[in-house]
C-alpha cells in the first residue's frame, strides 16, 4: 500500500503517476497490433493457434462454437439455488434497464417541418465474457440482457477456455437464460480480432461489448473504427471515500473483494479524512485477507495497486475522484456529505451510497450493468446501457412552406462557408 496526503507538494504528480501505471505498455500495444493483424490475415488458423498458445485450448475451427444442447444441459446441471440466483439477478437487470429504453418521437421545428428520432437495434453484436482465472457468470447477464431488451437480432458471445475446452456451466446456463445461442469458446485478443474482422467460421459483428484484461481492452481500442466498441472496461477499480462514520470491517471487505480479481492490474483507492481511518481499515484488510481463497493474488494487487490518500476536507475527495474517474465509487460518509459528493463527482462509473451498499451488490444483482469504464475512461464513457445496443437516426421532412422559411438561413451559411451548391439546392425548392 502506498500512502499519500492531498496536501503534499507533489501530490498531483504522484496521483497522476499512479493512475498512469494502469496504462498498457508500448510493448503490449505492439504485440496486440501484431496478433490482430495475424487474425485478420489468417482467420481461423490464427485464432486456433493463439487459443492453444495463450489458453492451452487445443481447438479446431469446427469446435469453436458451443453446441446449443450444451447450453440447455448446463442449466440443468446447476443446483436449484444457483438457478434461482441467475433468475433473480436477471429480473433485477431487466427491471432497471427497461426503464431506459428510448422512444421514437416526432415534432414540428420552427420552420414547420416534421423532425424526430427513431431507434433501431444494432444488427449483430459480440459479447466478450471473461472466463480465464474466474468465470464471470454475471457479465453474461450484464451484457446479454441489455442486448435482448434492445432487440438485437444477432448476439454472439465469446469466452476463453483452458486445456479441457470446457466452458463453465454457470456461464453457459446464464447465456441460455439470456437467450443467447451463438457461443464461441474463444477469448483473448484473438476473440476481439475474430469479432472485428470475421473468419471462415465466425461472422464479424458490428459492435463489441464487455470487459476484459488489459490485452483485451487494448485490442478493443485498436479495432474501434472497424467495429464499434461499448467502452474500455479493463481490470477492476474501486475507490472508497470514508470519514469517521465508516464501518472499517465492511470497507476492508469491499477493497479486498475488488482486489480479488487478481490480474495484478487492478487499482484500489482509499480516500479518508484521517490517517486513523486508513490504519483501521488496513488492519481489517490484513486480518480478513487470511479468510479468502485468493489471498495470494489479492496480496499482489494490494502491494502494487493500492493507494491510500488522506484529505483534510471531503471536498478534496471529490476532486480526487473526478480526476481518477474510478470504475466503482463507494461513499462511506455521513449525511449531508453523501448528497454533496453524489452531486460533485461526475466521472465515476457507478456510485455506491452508504455503509450497507457493497460494490458486489452492483457486480451481481442491483440492476445497472457492471460493465463500466476503467483507466480514467470514465471522463468520457458511461457504464453500459440499453441504448448502447441501439442506433439513433434523426428523421426530417420539409414541405414547400418550410423550405421557404429556412431558405434565407441556408443561403447565409452557404455564403459564409463558400458552398454555393448547398445554397442553390435549397433555393431552387423555394421558388
Amino acid at each position: 500500500m502506498r500512502l499519500l496526503s492531498s496536501n503534499e507538494k507533489n501530490f498531483a504528480d504522484e496521483l497522476a503517476a499512479f493512475c498512469r501505471s494502469a496504462a498498457v505498455s508500448e510493448e503490449t500495444a505492439r504485440a496486440v497490433t501484431g496478433l490482430l493483424a495475424d487474425v485478420r490475415a489468417r482467420g481461423d488458423a490464427a485464432v486456433a493457434e493463439y487459443a492453444a498458445r495463450f489458453d492451452g485450448s487445443k481447438l479446431t475451427p469446427e469446435r469453436f462454437r458451443v453446441k446449443r444442447a450444451d447450453l440447455a444441459g448446463a442449466m440443468k446441471r446447476l443446483s436449484a439455488g444457483e438457478r434461482r440466483a441467475l433468475q433473480a439477478a436477471h429480473a433485477s437487470i431487466v427491471d432497471f434497464n427497461r426503464r431506459s429504453l428510448p422512444k421514437a418521437w416526432e415534432a414540428r421545428n420552427p420552420h414547420g417541418a416534421r423532425v424526430g428520432e427513431k431507434f433501431d437495434p444494432i444488427r449483430r453484436v459480440g459479447l466478450y465474457i471473461p472466463g480465464g482465472q474466474v468465470p464471470l457468470v454475471s457479465t453474461v447477464l450484464m451484457t446479454a440482457t441489455l442486448a435482448q431488451l434492445a432487440g438485437c437480432p444477432e448476439i454472439a458471445a465469446f469466452t476463453p477456455t483452458g486445456p479441457s475446452g470446457r466452458v463453465a456451466d454457470g456461464l453457459l446456463a446464464a447465456l441460455h437464460l439470456a437467450g443467447v445461442s451463438e457461443v464461441y469458446r474463444v477469448g483473448g485478443v484473438q476473440a476481439i480480432g475474430a469479432m472485428a474482422y470475421g473468419t471462415a467460421t465466425i461472422p464479424a459483428v458490428d459492435k463489441v461489448f464487455g470487459p476484459g484484461s488489459a490485452w483485451v481492452c487494448e485490442a478493443k481500442r485498436q479495432v474501434f473504427g472497424t467495429v464499434g466498441v461499448d467502452s474500455l472496461p479493463g481490470p477492476s477499480e474501486l475507490m472508497v471515500i470514508a470519514d469517521e462514520s465508516v464501518r472499517a470491517d465492511w470497507a476492508a471487505a469491499d477493497l479486498l473483494a475488488q482486489a480479488e480479481h487478481g490480474s495484478g492490474r487492478e487499482k484500489i483507492y482509499l480516500v479518508a479524512t484521517s490517517p486513523a481511518i486508513i490504519a483501521a481499515i488496513a488492519t481489517e484488510m490484513e486480518a480478513q485477507s487470511k479468510l479468502i481463497s485468493r489471498s495470494e493474488k489479492t496480496a499482489r494487487v494490494l502491494a502494487e495497486g493500492f493507494l491510500a490518500i488522506t484529505v483534510k476536507k471531503v471536498e478534496q475527495a471529490a476532486e480526487i475522484a473526478n480526476y481518477v474517474a474510478p470504475e466503482h465509487l463507494e461513499l462511506l460518509v455521513r449525511e449531508p456529505w453523501v448528497a454533496k459528493l453524489t452531486k460533485a463527482v461526475t466521472t465515476a462509473g457507478a456510485i455506491m451510497v452508504g455503509n450497507h451498499t457493497a460494490t458486489a451488490l452492483g457486480d451481481f444483482t442491483a440492476g445497472p450493468s457492471h460493465v463500466l469504464p476503467t483507466g480514467r475512461a470514465g471522463r468520457f464513457f458511461s457504464g453500459l446501457r440499453v441504448t448502447d445496443f441501439m442506433r439513433r437516426t434523426s428523421v426530417v421532412r420539409y414541405d414547400r412552406a418550410g423550405v421557404r422559411r429556412a431558405e434565407p438561413i441556408v443561403a447565409a451559411f452557404a455564403a459564409m462557408e463558400q458552398l454555393d451548391a448547398h445554397g442553390r439546392s435549397v433555393s431552387i425548392r423555394a421558388k
